[in-house]
């Protein structure tokens, strides 16, 4: 695992393929690649999500990193986009279906879809060997811990080793936001494009679990009251403050 809010980080030789959603870390995750590596690709994941519209933003997101920062421009090759739906067939979530946000009875929140980044991320290793790219990049989180298994630092570590392993390839696995809340989250996305990108993030990225685009706040879109919008509203309120 690289250190990763070093900004002196070398840059990543082999290319890069970062799992790409049109949400907040997704977004912040693909700029701190694109900052480090000079071929960079995306991944995204339609698996029956309610918030589908985070995938409308996808395209819209990328076409704006171009045009933000030529560099971004010149490193940022395909797009992949992967039809996983059947994941939601099989899931029984509140992501995949219209119930309600609520504790699941093993204490996992029923937002937690099994086994959804792992799965991910070996689409994402088989996309990644036959496209040559030696690093993959995810935007899971530790610190703003949601009780989803699949995102701890144990869990990406076991599954580096088990792509590696399978697949017979060195693969390398960051995680740019493990270990950084989501203020300081808002801080890496001042921090790797100003203002400017800051406000991209703020206004083109999706994070709503209802997918909800009709009220722009502050923090940006969103219901305002599902766990991801409180998340996303509550870092940039410590950001803020900070600032």
């Amino acid at each position: 695992m690289t250190s990763l809010m070093n900004p002196e980080v070398p840059i990543l030789q082999d290319g890069a393929l970062v799992l790409f959603s049109g949400g907040q870390d997704s977004t912040t995750s693909l700029a701190w690649t694109l900052e480090r590596c000079d071929r960079v690709e995306t991944i995204g994941f339609d698996y029956g999500q309610r918030h589908l519209v985070e995938l409308d933003c996808r395209p819209t997101v990328l076409e704006a990193m171009t045009a933000l920062n030529s560099d971004w421009r010149a490193r940022l090759g395909e797009d992949h986009m992967v039809d996983l739906r059947s994941l939601g067939q099989v899931s029984n979530t509140s992501l995949t279906q219209d119930v309600a946000f609520q504790m699941g009875e093993a204490g996992l929140p029923n937002t937690f879809v099994p086994g959804r980044n792992l799965i991910f991320l070996a689409f994402a290793a088989a996309v990644a060997y036959r496209r040559g790219l030696k690093h993959i990049v995810t935007g899971v989180c530790e610190t703003d811990y949601s009780g989803y298994p699949d995102c701890r630092d144990d869990t990406i570590k076991a599954m580096q080793v088990a792509l590696n392993l399978g697949m017979e390839r060195r693969f390398v696995l960051h995680t740019p936001l493990m270990w950084i809340d989501k203020a300081r989250t808002w801080e890496l996305a001042q921090h790797l494009g100003g203002d400017a990108f800051t406000e991209l993030v703020r206004t083109q990225t999706h994070s709503c679990y209802l997918g909800d685009r009709s009220v722009l706040h502050d923090w940006g879109y969103g219901c305002g009251s599902c766990p991801a919008c409180e998340l996303r509203r509550d870092g940039y309120a410590r950001w803020q403050a900070l600032a």
